[in-house]
């Protein structure tokens, strides 16, 4: 058979994977937040992890979100806090269950994601490795970025399962302004980009569809300050005379760390929720209007093929609920006879019921209901 298919544009700006960098403070938490809930029409519809030592959700009202300050850890209620390994695996083993409305996470921030990572990943190396522990990220697994890249690689992993039942996800992080120097000129020029390291963040953004940059715009005009210099010439002093927050997707000059795989997205908007929904929704239209259906025809085969998804994720969710409870239960028998070997008086009853039900022994159980009546007679 020949392999390869035509690739269909998605119409839910929500399944894509969405970046937003930016300034301290500036709003990022919030602007997300508003679109998700825009975009879902409901609070369930989304999910922030808090990382690390972020907690930009203390001073959102009703934002829905999780802790997550180490990689992998039990639920604390006090805290409100988990593991963010655990909370990823809860949301793929129970998506259509306990989160049947959920459609997008927001790392919240991504470096912070990286670092309990890295710290996972010094622990994972230092329990293989109990005659050689390290300290250091640059010294796990060998070195030569050997334990940086197997952090990445944990995250990658996870967001990617999520995806595979329906998750997408819209990472947020921080920026700072780094010397560059052009590679055919030599001449240095300032570029606003990410406060991780470069390494790092190319590994998420090379696989962003969306990465915007958040950044306040300002107008600075000069103002006579009434007093003059050594030569009698008016001293003057800049001052901000306007100043507004903007989103850019799209910079001609280079000096800012945008990105689209959309070519039809606008280069810079202003920084509220709406005009960031139709600054991806319009790049969306722009591209699927190539199909030669229309936007209301798409929506509505997708919306089918998503709901088909999500019967078959639920069937594979009761699959392997039903498989570890089985396991759970053979377990249980299996764990009674080692613990009684020598007093075949109770082991007895338990073969015959087994072999009764049409097995050999209680490790080939292959259901429930079956594992469960043999589990009856030494309960």
């Amino acid at each position: 058979m020949a392999y390869g298919i035509k690739n269909v544009v998605k119409i839910d700006p929500l399944a894509y994977n969405i970046g937003l960098i930016g300034e301290s403070g500036i709003g990022k938490t919030t602007i997300i937040k508003e679109m998700c809930e825009k975009l879902t029409g409901s609070n369930d519809g989304y999910l922030f992890l808090e990382c690390g030592k972020e907690d930009g959700a203390d001073a959102i009202q009703g934002i829905n979100y999780i802790n997550c300050r180490e990689w992998s850890a039990d639920y604390d209620e006090i805290e409100h806090s988990i593991g963010f390994e655990d909370v990823v695996d809860d949301i793929i083993d129970n998506k259509t269950t306990e989160y049947p409305l959920l459609r997008t996470v927001v790392i919240d921030t991504y470096d912070q994601l990286i670092n309990i990572a890295k710290a996972e990943v010094i622990e994972m190396h230092n329990r293989e490795n109990p005659d050689k522990p390290v300290k250091s990220i640059k010294a796990a697994f060998g070195g030569y970025m050997a334990g940086e890249d197997k952090a990445v690689d944990m995250v990658l992993e996870k967001l990617w399962n999520l995806k595979r039942v329906g998750v997408s996800f819209i990472i947020i992080g921080h920026v700072k302004r780094r010397d560059q120097e052009d590679m055919f000129t030599d001449q240095k020029y300032r570029l606003l980009t990410t406060n991780m390291s470069i390494r790092d963040f190319n590994a998420i953004k090379t696989k962003l569809h969306f990465l915007g940059v958040a950044s306040i715009d300002r107008e600075i005009v000069q103002q006579k300050t009434g007093k003059k210099d050594n030569k009698g010439n008016e001293k003057m002093k800049g001052v901000v005379a306007k100043e507004s927050r903007k989103i850019t997707f799209r910079d001609d000059s280079y000096c800012i760390d945008s990105k689209s795989r959309f070519a039809d997205i606008v280069p810079e908007i202003e920084f509220t929720p709406d005009a960031l929904i139709k600054a991806i929704t319009d790049a969306i239209k722009a591209e699927q209007s190539k199909s030669g259906k229309t936007f209301e025809q798409s929506k509505a085969e997708q919306e089918l093929e998503t709901a088909k998804k999500l019967k078959e994720v639920a069937k594979a969710e009761q699959v392997k609920k039903e498989t570890k409870k089985l396991e759970d239960v053979v377990t249980q028998i299996t764990d009674y006879i080692k613990n009684n070997k020598s007093d075949m008086d109770k082991i007895k009853p338990i073969i015959a019921k087994t072999k009764e039900l049409g097995y050999e022994n209680p490790t080939t159980i292959s259901k429930v209901e079956d594992a469960e009546i043999v589990l009856e007679l030494i309960s």
